[in-house]
């Protein structure tokens, strides 16, 4: 009876009309391996439900975002700053006639092989592991082959090619490189992520103590609004109004998701801001140092104890260090730690039997 009423084909035939520019599901590049279609749901919207209902979202509700092992309850998590960036993404993709769904996959897995505490997990992997570590690549890797132990989730190459594009570093927001993606909701939810850190971060920093909220830079904040809720409004009106071109058939060379000058350097400009008394202060506190011990000791751990592992790490395909890394990176914060003072006791019980 579904394959009679055509449910996915008649949301492919509303498809045609978004934007041309717009990735349609019925004509994506396809998956790494050939599986039948859903009848109901679209590629786009199926890589979407693999993604939520995988172990990797789940367990971003416990990993850190900036601030290691809050105390608070409002403190972000990596799990709110997902579903933030989803529906920013969401509603740019709505407003500019592109493909929300598509955008929807990419922005709630964008994250999902990011480390236990944040980016000073990811820093400490990047110099243990020889070959170098990157968040992003690791979300990927979660994707095509961590996931289903060992399956990974399939999903379709412009999803894909989201995921692994998404990250962007300390350089400027629409800088050099920025047009790397290849879909234009790709572009929307690598801006979107940005608009969602600047922002909660902002508020998880004035709730720490951090900073108060008449530090931030006045030429900033006079630009894009002295609250949560007006800076996101300003941000994502701004990317709408100057991306408008994208949402019809216009004489464009090549599409791109853009932002006016005026609220490009306000946003570098608190996003600098942050850099400078949010983000780098926080990898010297007694936190990060912590963590960076913890990271360190689980590493030593199972390079020592490769049989320690679990079996869904046996894979023979990979090396060991590359077992550790994917097993230590797929970790909550709070099992981080928990493990590693696990490990402690049973060494300092070793020694002295």
């Amino acid at each position: 009876m579904i394959h009679e009423l055509g449910i996915r084909q008649q949301t492919e035939k509303r498809e045609e009309s978004l934007s041309p520019y717009a990735a349609k599901s019925k004509f994506s590049r396809g998956r790494l391996r050939w599986e039948e279609p859903c009848p109901i749901r679209t590629c786009f919207q199926r890589d979407r439900d693999r993604i939520i209902h995988s172990k990797a979202f789940r367990r971003l509700k416990h990993k850190t975002q900036v601030f290691i092992a809050p105390l608070g309850d409002h403190y972000v998590t990596r799990l709110t700053h997902t579903l933030e960036v989803s529906q920013i993404a969401r509603t740019i993709s709505r407003a500019l006639n592109l493909n929300e769904d598509l955008s929807e996959a990419i922005a709630l897995g964008h994250d999902l092989g990011h480390t236990p505490f944040g980016h000073i997990g990811e820093e400490v992997l990047n110099e243990l592991y020889p070959v170098g570590f990157r968040h992003n690549e690791q979300s990927l890797r979660v994707v095509d082959l961590l996931e289903k132990d060992g399956q990974g989730l399939n999903l379709t190459w412009e999803v894909r090619d989201g995921i692994l594009k998404h990250s962007k570093g300390q350089a400027d927001i629409l800088g050099e490189g920025w047009e790397d993606m290849s879909t234009l909701e790709g572009q929307v939810c690598k801006l979107a992520d940005i608009i969602a850190y600047v922002n909660h971060d902002i508020g998880d920093a004035i709730r720490s103590g951090i900073i108060s909220e008449n530090d931030l830079p006045e030429q900033a904040v006079s630009i894009l609004g002295h609250t949560h809720s007006q800076r996101i409004n300003t941000l994502v009106c701004d990317i709408v109004t100057c991306s408008w071109p994208v949402s019809k058939l216009s004489s464009l060379a090549k599409p791109i998701i853009a932002m006016s000058p005026e609220v490009i350097r306000a946003s570098n400009n608190l996003r600098q801001f942050l850099f400078d008394k949010v983000y780098n202060p926080s990898l010297a506190t007694k936190e990060a140092a912590r963590a960076r011990k913890t990271m360190h000791l689980l590493h030593s751990y199972f390079l020592k104890h490769e049989d320690k592992l679990p079996p869904e790490f046996a894979s023979p395909d990979d090396t060991k260090e590359r077992k550790v890394v994917d097993y230590i990176a797929g970790m909550t914060d709070q099992y981080a730690l928990r493990l590693a003072e696990e490990i402690s006791l049973r060494e300092i019980q070793s020694t002295k039997s």
